[in-house]
């Protein structure tokens, strides 16, 4: 699942020199604004077939975030 997010994130932000580990930091490291948070956010839910409610958009900072999130709704 890891892997997978990370390719996904490295594709999203069209970078593949950012090194992205579950300290990467969404919003500072990969510069990503409100608008691609929630675009972001509707891959992962596609990606992992889950539910991201806009109320927890707001909770997810780092990729560890992420993946803590997928593994506690899948």
């Amino acid at each position: 699942m890891v892997k997978k997010l990370k390719k996904l994130l490295e594709e999203y932000v069209g970078d593949t020199s950012i090194e992205i580990t579950e300290s990467t930091d969404l919003k500072n490291d990969l510069e990503l604004n409100s608008l691609e948070l929630a675009e972001l956010a509707c891959a992962v839910e596609d990606e992992f077939d889950i539910e991201i409610p806009n109320k927890a958009i707001h909770t997810i900072v780092t990729v560890g975030d992420v993946i803590k999130f997928i593994e506690e709704n899948s």
